[in-house]
């Protein structure tokens, strides 16, 4: 089940959307930017129903 959230880059700033599988309940994983091309460090949790209940994204430093 996807969904698509809007976030931000930490390095550049750029918004961009990004496709989020719900199918687990807490994921942790890695996600280039397209625009500065680093990788940003994703954290998800969804509800059984297949909705983002939080979508953080941070710098690999952060992470």
């Amino acid at each position: 089940m996807l969904r698509y959230c809007e976030v931000s880059c930490p390095y550049c700033g750029e918004t961009q959307t990004v496709a989020v599988d719900c199918s687990t309940e807490i994921q942790d994983y890695y996600e280039d930017c397209r625009v500065c091309c680093r990788s940003m460090s994703m954290h998800v949790t969804c509800s059984y129903e297949g909705e983002v209940l939080d979508l953080s994204v941070r710098s690999e430093d952060e992470a």
